[in-house]
């Protein structure tokens, strides 16, 4: 039998998934700026981005879709990029127009997420490009750190500034179809209230 909505559940493996990847972002930042080791905080940025994929996968095979896992995806995804371009930024591992660009997109969405919020409309359900560009993010963000670390960097620079350039692009084309998809909410909780 398939769930078809998420459940109430916070004890699934899913959300262990999600709760090590959140774990994982203060261990980002120690390894980055503590240590200063490059290249394993590509690797750890790499992890917790492939990871993403795993817990939903998780959620959809083994029935475990729970509002608490739904709710905390999102969330750990944002840390994580967050962490990894402001980290970047700092460290003058990421190029200032890549990481601007997405530190521009992120306060953007934070704030149409605030707004559906203080007016009841909830949350935005997640676009597939959405996945798709955070995933090119992860590769492209790492690439970063591997060309600054000195590793394959004839490789990983083009890399790095390609896959950036179509994951910010993809990623800034989202925001504007989830800021249709905002609006569309905020007049399906407005409209009751004109009748």
């Amino acid at each position: 039998m398939t769930q078809t909505h998420p459940s109430d559940r916070i004890l699934t493996l899913p959300n262990l998934v999600t709760l090590i990847r959140l774990a994982m972002v203060p261990v980002f930042w120690w390894v980055l700026l503590g240590l200063d080791e490059v290249a394993w905080s590509a690797a750890l940025i790499f992890v917790v981005g492939w990871t993403d994929w795993i817990d939903g996968y998780l959620a959809r095979r083994l029935n475990q879709v729970s509002k608490l896992g739904t709710s905390l995806d999102p969330v750990a995804d944002r840390l994580m990029i967050a962490s990894a371009v402001v980290a970047g930024l700092i460290a003058g591992v990421i190029p200032a127009v890549i990481g601007l660009g997405l530190i521009a997109r992120e306060v953007f969405m934070g704030g149409v997420t605030l707004v559906l919020v203080l007016r009841g409309a909830g949350m935005l359900a997640v676009r597939y490009w959405g996945k798709v560009s955070t995933f090119i993010l992860y590769g492209a963000i790492p690439a970063f750190y591997l060309a600054a670390a000195g590793v394959i960097e004839a490789v990983m620079a083009p890399l790095a500034w390609l896959t950036g350039v179509v994951g910010l692009a993809l990623y800034w084309f989202v925001a504007l179809q989830y800021l249709g998809d905002a609006g569309r909410k905020l007049r399906d909780v407005e409209s009751p209230r004109n009748r």
